[in-house]
């Protein structure tokens, strides 16, 4: 059975193009970088849940304002599978690391981000967030 996650595109309340990625330090996909995000917990709405990853992950207080879209992750070579959904939304406080699940934190430009091999489906999202601030 699939799991329920969510995933994070956190950017300056002024800056649309800027994204911040963290440096994941457990498997899956460990030392990719990738938007933040995880588990939806039982009976947790995924809004409610969106923020409260990109808290624990990164200490910022994240404000949804746009659903980007529901991504398949489906990875047989990790044992892992889950539907996705995926928000955009400005991100405020101070950055704080929290090494238990996330080695590094950075910013990056939307292009930059788009030119790199990010984890699970974070590619596919950024996409269609970038296809979205052209229209």
């Amino acid at each position: 059975m699939p799991k329920a996650t969510v995933a994070a595109i956190v950017h300056p309340a002024e800056d649309r193009q800027t994204i911040l990625l963290t440096r994941r330090n457990v498997n899956p996909f460990k030392e990719l970088w990738c938007l933040p995000g995880g588990h939806i917990e039982d009976f947790e709405a995924a809004e409610t849940a969106v923020v409260r990853e990109v808290k624990e992950e990164t200490n910022l207080d994240f404000a949804p304002e746009q659903f980007v879209g529901w991504f398949e992750e489906i990875f047989p070579e990790h044992r892992f599978h889950a539907v996705a959904l995926a928000f955009a939304g400005a991100g405020s406080g101070a950055l704080q690391e929290q090494p238990d699940e996330v080695s590094e934190m950075a910013w990056f430009t939307l292009d930059e981000a788009l030119s790199m091999q990010l984890a699970f489906t974070h590619n596919l999202v950024l996409n269609r967030y970038a296809r979205s601030l052209d229209q």
